[in-house]
């Protein structure tokens, strides 16, 4: 569950991180309230999970009330990366010098957490990694043991961070460590962490990730699911349970496996295409789970072409083609082109069934994939 901006941030002032004022808003006039509460200047800041909100105009800094009307006129109702703004962040703006980065998640090449902190904080943290690996300083925690004061000190010395404010730096890191630990966190993040000419440190953003399958010892955190959902289809993901993630391309993929589902994403990629989701439907999959799962993706404005990758085990392939076929017939126009690829139970059972009026049936997945990926193609010219 990825938490928004805003819950995050409550998160971390109640464990005594400081972060800006801020309010929430769902209309303009509400930020414009908000903007006058708080004081300006302020950002208005669009509440979508998503990287790159402020290249891409969803954070505005305003100094006065008309600049505060125009910019959340701006952001809400706005269509940032595939996904639809309806509610902002108001938050005090933080007259910087400095901006860090500081963060928490597992290493699972080491099989231990490891705490990171870097100097170039308020950019895409993934750029720095990928460009400048020595520009983040990484400590790994024994997980028996948590983090020890001496270690968030040496990860915070050894990143370059000002040693005026390098000891508030490492105790914020030791709570979001605790944070991490406490909360079955995945993954925790301050970027940036900004410092003030007065030497006091804020979180400028937070993000904090928990892990789906530990919601139930925290119903603090659980209580939060339904609003953290990103949008009308992770919340529909969450209704049918289903394992869905929503990405950025235009080629649908269902299958039955998160590994199965996974190889599909990796082989739309090497032949040219872009994956729009992850969507497992997990084993031994119902006609109804099918038509579920298809409804979901049908409804991806971002989709041109779905292909369905069924390795039946559990799963019957009959089962499979039935739902296919029901799901298909309800629609009086098939909105996307589907291409299905059965293996396994009942897979020759299955094909015999589908309705190839309605679906493009391939033999192997290579080829399932590669049709899919020309449908996409098409449907995008």
């Amino acid at each position: 569950m990825k938490l928004h901006e805003y819950q995050a941030k409550g998160v971390f002032a109640d464990a005594g991180v400081p972060v800006p004022d801020s309010k929430l808003a769902s209309t303009v006039d509400e930020a414009v309230d908000a903007a006058e509460d708080i004081g300006y200047p302020v950002a208005i800041k669009a509440q979508v999970q998503v990287g790159g909100r402020g290249k891409a105009g969803g954070i505005e800094l305003v100094d006065n009330a008309e600049e505060a009307r125009e910019a959340a006129e701006n952001i809400i109702g706005m269509d940032l990366k595939g996904l639809h703004v309806d509610r902002v962040l108001v938050e005090a703006a933080v007259d910087f010098v400095n901006e860090l980065y500081v963060g928490v998640t597992m290493d699972r090449n080491e099989g231990e957490p490891v705490a990171m902190v870097s100097t170039r904080g308020g950019v895409n943290i993934e750029e720095v990694a990928a460009e400048d690996p020595e520009a983040i300083e990484r400590e790994h925690i024994d997980p028996a043991f948590g983090m020890q004061p001496y270690e968030s000190r040496k990860a915070v010395y050894e990143a370059g961070v000002d040693r005026e404010v390098a000891g508030d730096v490492a105790s914020v890191l030791r709570t979001l460590f605790q944070l991490w630990d406490d909360s079955d966190a995945t993954e925790i993040e301050v970027n940036p962490l900004m410092i003030t000419a007065d030497g006091d440190i804020v979180a400028a953003d937070a993000v904090m990730n928990i892990d789906d399958d530990a919601l139930f010892r925290h119903p603090d955190l659980a209580e939060m699911e339904e609003e953290a959902a990103e949008d009308d289809l992770e919340a529909k993901a969450n209704e049918y349970g289903f394992d869905y993630v929503r990405l950025s391309g235009n080629v649908g993929i269902i299958g039955n496996g998160a590994g199965l589902v996974m190889t599909t994403l990796d082989l739309v990629d090497y032949y040219g295409g872009a994956p729009a989701n992850f969507l497992d439907i997990g084993g031994g999959a119902k006609a109804e789970r099918v038509t579920n799962a298809l409804d979901m993706v049908f409804s991806d404005e971002n989709v041109d072409s779905v292909v369905f990758n069924i390795f039946g085990g559990i799963t019957r392939g009959d089962e499979v083609a039935k739902g296919i076929n029901e799901a298909l017939e309800s629609f009086d126009e098939i909105p996307k082109k589907v291409v299905v690829r059965l293996a396994g139970t009942n897979a020759e059972e299955g094909m015999e069934i589908l309705n190839t009026d309605l679906v493009t049936v391939e033999v192997t997945l290579e080829e399932a994939v590669q049709r899919a990926v020309e449908y996409a193609e098409e449907e995008a010219q």
